[in-house]
């Protein structure tokens, strides 16, 4: 009599050299080995074992009965059935669908899993990546329009309160080599024209136009010589006590720490200036920085920008110049952002994420993360909470 292939299913309570033993005791029938998968949770094994008995010389209930004897001797529930010769799901492409937040809810996560059996996709697998400093979760899905799918999850987001990205699965998700941020209110938590602005005394005009300007209300290049212009007069001490002033984001340097770990280049682009992200490249150890040059006489500043503005164009060359420089096609760079003047430079990035974004700009990017750390992003490129490198 011959069978298979058999999937054998072993559940209970874990211990060590389980595997060890099953697959001896399958060995010593002459089953032949064709896939496994294990799971622990909570110390409790499920165990998945494909084996083909093609060719068995004695009678295929012996062997499971001899399988069924063994679990039970180690307090295991053992299950067997035949399954199909071929997997009809095998070869078919699959979509990473990450889901983050503080807190998810059975009831959010449910939303989830409606909306992508509602656009025609399936479930492949579950794996949780983190439980701190947000909860998040990858869904392996089996989808035929990923765009259609992308869009009720968008929905999803919106109506729970939740983070999701979708992305092709394969090496090219967790194959990105350059990570480029925005520097205020993304690597860091402050505005810097704001610090100066409050050391000129000046800082409600100026914060009036900043946020006017990051919600894409106005030409961000005459907003930022606007604004400069009311910061003349100040002078090399003030700009050093606006920069002790800076404050780096909640999870920034694990964030920059783990890329470096994971062999990626670092850069920042910012619609600020020179002073703070020298430092900021310094003291994170970044590859690249790039910032607008504010003019300095005798010591003062004039109000005036030397050389071209670091808008919302030049982000996006920028981008494009520092993966050039670094041979890294643009497929596998990240761009990370929170104003209109980033949505060119997200748009243009193998993976643009809205960070905490103004609204203009969750509504045009895909993938949004809202919670406060920028170490949650780790997780959209599908690294798990064991693979942090945790700095802070």
């Amino acid at each position: 009599m011959t069978g298979g292939p058999w999937l054998v299913r072993i559940f209970g309570h874990d211990r060590p050299r389980l595997t060890h033993e099953l697959l001896s005791l399958l060995d010593e029938q002459g089953a032949v080995l064709e896939d496994m998968e294990q799971l622990v949770v909570r110390e409790r094994l499920t165990l998945d074992v494909l084996v083909r008995l093609d060719g068995f010389d004695g009678d295929i209930p012996t062997t499971l009965r001899l399988l069924t004897d063994w679990g039970s001797g180690h307090g295991l529930s053992v299950t067997a059935s035949l399954v199909e010769s071929r997997s009809s799901r095998a070869e078919l492409p699959r979509h990473a669908v990450t889901v983050l937040g503080e807190r998810l809810s059975a009831g959010g996560l449910a939303a989830v899993t409606e909306a992508i059996a509602r656009s025609g996709g399936n479930i492949d697998r579950i794996v949780r990546l983190a439980t701190k400093p947000v909860i998040a979760y990858d869904f392996a899905v089996i989808v035929d329009d990923p765009d259609a799918m992308r869009r009720s999850l968008m929905e999803v987001a919106h109506d729970h309160r939740l983070d999701i990205a979708v992305q092709a699965g394969g090496l090219e998700r967790r194959a990105k080599r350059l990570v480029v941020m925005d520097v205020d209110s993304t690597l860091i938590a402050d505005e810097v024209i704001e610090l100066l602005a409050d050391e000129a005394g000046v800082g409600a005009r100026v914060a009036e136009i900043t946020a006017r300007a990051m919600a894409g209300e106005l030409d961000f290049e005459g907003s930022l010589r606007e604004r400069v212009r009311l910061l003349a007069g100040l002078d090399a001490a003030a700009i050093e006590r606006a920069r002790r002033r800076i404050r780096l984001t909640p999870g920034a340097r694990t964030f920059v720490a783990t890329l470096q770990r994971l062999g990626a280049k670092v850069a920042i682009i910012s619609g600020g200036f020179t002073p703070f992200t020298d430092w900021l490249r310094s003291e994170l150890d970044l590859d690249h920085a790039f910032a607008n040059t504010l003019e300095l006489r005798d010591g003062v500043l004039t109000g005036e920008v030397l050389g071209r503005v670091v808008d919302r164009a030049r982000k996006a060359e920028l981008l494009a110049e520092i993966a050039a420089a670094e041979g890294i096609p643009l497929s596998q760079t990240v761009a990370i952002g929170d104003g209109a003047n980033d949505l060119d430079m997200l748009a243009a990035a193998g993976l643009g994420i809205a960070f905490n974004a103004k609204p203009l700009v969750r509504r045009q990017v895909g993938t949004t993360v809202s919670v406060p750390y920028l170490d949650a992003i780790l997780f959209m490129l599908g690294l798990r909470g064991r693979d942090v490198d945790r700095s802070e």
